[in-house]
């Protein structure tokens, strides 16, 4: 009982302290346009940057049990109804020896991209860093490299601009279960959290935007997720806040939020981009196949014109290209995706 009665004291204590930071916050989302303009000026000037999705779903290539799953394969978890326990299992294998930053970074640099944006924490809830938040992460496998560091270090080497994406919804952590009042698929995109412990995973997720900001000085947060049904506007925007009061310079998309109605810093439509000018910065994100995720059965390849075309008709409305590369289970970047973009890189340089 005593036991009992100390946690529910800290537990008081912690939202008491968090109240009283909220409400000392500056609110950085009413900032100078020219300030804005300033802290945006390397986004808007960039145009063409790499998105890498890769995780424990990558080792699978879009197959469960010798089935072939459909839809998007690091999605593979809710598609396939993997129970985290069982799903947790394929860090035992996760080994991708052929996982080159240098090679992927240079890369990106010969296609003309000016940033690269990696999947530090998808839905799935690995962690391709060594946190001392979780034990679901990329320490606790065969590989244990940081495959975060080694990217960190190669973009600096090759002057393209460090961001790094973060899920909001967990499918690993206990604070989140399979909402069984949905059906489907619904089951695991508008996952449960349970009663009483949304705080707790607040304070998870910002100990770990801390580490990304403190080991890597990663340059941008791109956050996924904000549709779940229990992330509202006001979480939105306190943890923007506490983000830039970490990293004043910071950029942050508009799905920290909720992406119809904030904005801030940019906009992100997926696959599709706008039709028209808008008075905000935006990024439209794309798949250079089918999948985000490397999945074995996936050969629906852009071209290199259609990919140039697409940069050039986002560029011309006042975006950004954010296009997409999957790692398959050796930490390599299939040859299709690779001389794609070495294409488009020798027809910006005409």
């Amino acid at each position: 009982m005593k036991l009992k009665k100390m946690k529910n004291i800290l537990l008081v204590f912690v939202l008491l302290l968090s109240t009283i930071t909220a409400n000392c916050q500056k609110d950085y989302t009413k900032e100078s346009n020219e300030d804005f303009t300033e802290r945006m000026k390397w986004f808007s000037d960039a145009k063409y940057g790499m998105f890498i999705h890769f995780g424990l779903y990558s080792q699978l290539g879009g197959e469960w049990k010798g089935k072939t799953i459909n839809k998007y394969s690091e999605w593979i978890q809710a598609y396939a109804d993997i129970s985290p326990q069982e799903y947790a299992m394929l860090t035992h294998a996760f080994n991708p020896t052929e996982f080159d930053a240098d090679f992927i970074v240079s890369t990106a640099k010969k296609a003309g991209m000016k940033y690269l944006v990696v999947t530090t924490k998808h839905h799935e809830g690995f962690c391709l860093w060594d946190s001392k938040y979780t034990n679901f992460d990329i320490a606790n496998t065969p590989f244990k490299r940081d495959i975060i560091k080694e990217l960190a270090d190669a973009c600096r080497k090759y002057n393209i601009h460090f961001g790094t994406y973060y899920s909001i919804i967990d499918w690993h952590h206990p604070s989140q279960e399979r909402n069984l009042d949905k059906s489907g698929i619904n089951r695991w995109s508008n996952i449960r959290m349970k009663t009483g412990e949304k705080q707790e995973y607040i304070t998870y997720m910002k100990n770990q935007i801390k580490e990304l900001i403190e080991n890597y000085d990663t340059e941008m947060i791109w956050f996924d997720a904000d549709w779940v049904y229990w992330w509202d506007m006001n979480l939105g925007i306190d943890l923007y806040n506490y983000i830039r009061e970490l990293k004043p310079e910071i950029i942050i998309n508009n799905r920290v939020a909720k992406r119809d109605f904030f904005k801030k810093d940019f906009g992100t439509p997926e696959q599709f981009h706008l039709e028209n000018k808008v008075e905000y910065e935006w990024e439209a994100c794309y798949t250079i196949n089918n999948s985000w995720g490397y999945k074995k059965s996936d050969k629906n390849w852009k071209d290199a014109q259609a990919v140039y075309n697409k940069l050039m008709d986002i560029n011309g409305k006042g975006g950004n290209l954010l296009l997409n590369v999957g790692p398959d289970e050796n930490g390599k970047i299939p040859k299709a995706s690779v001389d794609i973009l070495l294409e488009v890189g020798k027809m910006l340089k005409k």
